[in-house]
């Protein structure tokens, strides 16, 4: 809908009289602070002195109430509602592209219940990941979820775009870790899932929201699962000649047990990001593990990767002590200084695939970008691990953007479409776990074909008129 100005000020007193005056916002400075996220698109605009696209109004709900009496509202007059959290996220997820009203979700930040018989936290889904962990240290738990984002985002982000953190190999994603949600519709419907996550009830509601990114409905509250403080936790790195031998000894441990942390780094970031942080000035492909839990058992297991990893596969054995610092500098690696920026154009095409194909994706991705974009810089890790794959965290550089801000667009728009359908071509998703958002909504009836008209069904069913997060996830 598009609003005149009379029209904008009526709907204003009526978001007021749900929220309070002091929680809705026209103040140009937050409109374009809630435009943008970490989405290179939008860091080029504002880096350039230009105002990307940003909402109409900004509203601070405090109360699962309150987002089902603003919803009811904005479904009405049909005025485009961006749930927002932390706005960390990469892929253009907040991005107001039909402008309308960004929900702010941060007053909603309470703890619920911490149930200790169950072993379970409930919070609201504004609350910032890293407060809810310190909350959770307190009375001697970790959710043991440790994205590099975990200062600057919130519960419901890391929901919306089913995020994964740095301890995934033995403790889950985000949709492991999570256990119940609340969830708002846009005509104020408040769902909530099964109380449990696994049962034979019909299918999991909880699953359908989480990575939707907002464009069903808004999460308000999560359940998560709380896990005791481990006894130990050791780490160990390793060098590795060749690739293959380090995704083979990654996939044995797997077999026969999870580590806390799995990471094996390709020759080019060995050479740059990792010899620049961590130290280390060999080349090869490097590997930084840890197991944790109880001490015996976590002895039990180093001894294991000991064998597997110098035994069956020739890797050389670094020590305790670069295991030890990468876990120091687990988010340096993301601060000013050590991560990319603007003039440079740069993207993280995160995919994942069974052992089978992750290599190949690899080295299909690899070729695809340094082939036709021969100026960029291609990069990769492997960061999360399964018992049947893992996942590939590769990023390309380019160290100028060029001057045309429209030619800049179209470049960029380039690379990602060739890597990313590069990854689907050989066994690989479009993306892991950073999400689809608007940067890469075209690329899904590419990935899923006629299985496209479940998304489109579901976004039917719950949003008919078009609201929630429009033109992302393709729907």
């Amino acid at each position: 809908m598009e609003c005149s100005n009379f029209m904008w000020d009526f709907i204003k007193t009526e978001l007021e009289d749900v929220v309070g005056v002091d929680n809705v916002d026209t103040g140009i400075a937050d409109l374009i602070t809630h435009g943008s996220d970490g989405y290179w698109l939008s860091i080029q605009m504002t880096s350039r002195g230009h105002v990307p696209a940003k909402p109409d109004i900004i509203v601070r709900p405090g109360s699962v109430e309150e987002v089902s009496r603003v919803l009811v509202i904005a479904n009405y007059y049909k005025i485009p509602v961006i749930p927002f959290g932390g706005a960390s996220g990469s892929q253009g997820g907040i991005t107001p592209v039909k402008g309308g009203i960004s929900l702010d979700m941060k007053r909603m930040n309470k703890v619920v219940e911490i149930d200790e018989q169950s072993r379970t936290i409930t919070v609201e889904a504004g609350i910032n990941f890293q407060q809810l962990e310190w909350i959770a240290n307190e009375q001697g738990y970790s959710l043991m979820h440790y994205p590099s984002s975990i200062t600057c985002s919130t519960v419901g982000g890391f929901l919306a775009h089913n995020g994964i953190g740095v301890l995934s190999t033995k403790y889950g994603k985000i949709d492991d870790q999570c256990i119940w949600v609340e969830v708002v519709i846009p005509n104020g419907t408040i769902l909530q899932s099964s109380p449990v996550p696994k049962h034979s009830s019909g299918p999991y509601l909880k699953d359908i929201f989480l990575g939707s990114e907002g464009t069903y409905g808004v999460i308000t509250r999560a359940t998560f699962k709380l896990f005791t403080i481990p006894q130990a936790r050791l780490f160990r790195a390793f060098l590795f000649k060749d690739l293959t031998s380090a995704i083979a000894a990654g996939r044995d441990m797997l077999a026969e047990f999870k580590p806390s942390i799995l990471r094996v780094y390709d020759e080019a970031e060995t050479k740059s990001i990792i010899k620049k942080i961590i130290g280390v000035e060999k080349s090869g492909f490097f590997m930084n593990m840890a197991v944790d839990g109880m001490e015996k058992v976590a002895n039990f297991e180093m001894e294991r990767v000991m064998e597997i990893c110098c035994g069956t596969y020739s890797a050389e054995d670094l020590g305790e002590e670069f295991g030890g610092k990468w876990w120091k500098h687990r988010v340096t690696f993301f601060y000013p200084g050590n991560t990319f920026k603007y003039p440079q154009m740069y993207g993280t095409m995160d995919s994942v695939g069974t052992y089978k194909n992750i290599e190949r994706i690899y080295w299909a991705m690899k070729n695809a970008i340094e082939s036709n974009f021969p100026y960029a810089h291609f990069i990769a890790h492997f960061s999360h691990w399964y018992e049947w794959g893992a996942i590939i965290y590769d990023r390309f550089i380019i160290d100028k953007a060029p001057e045309d801000p429209m030619e800049a667009m179209r470049l960029h728009n380039q690379i990602w479409r060739t890597g990313v359908r590069a990854a689907i071509a050989n066994g690989g998703v479009i993306n892991d776990h950073h999400g689809v958002g608007l940067k890469l909504g075209s690329l899904m009836k590419e990935q899923y074909g006629s299985s496209m008209i479940i998304y489109e069904g579901l976004k039917k069913l719950f949003d008919p008129n078009g609201i929630m997060n429009p033109y992302k996830m393709g729907v």
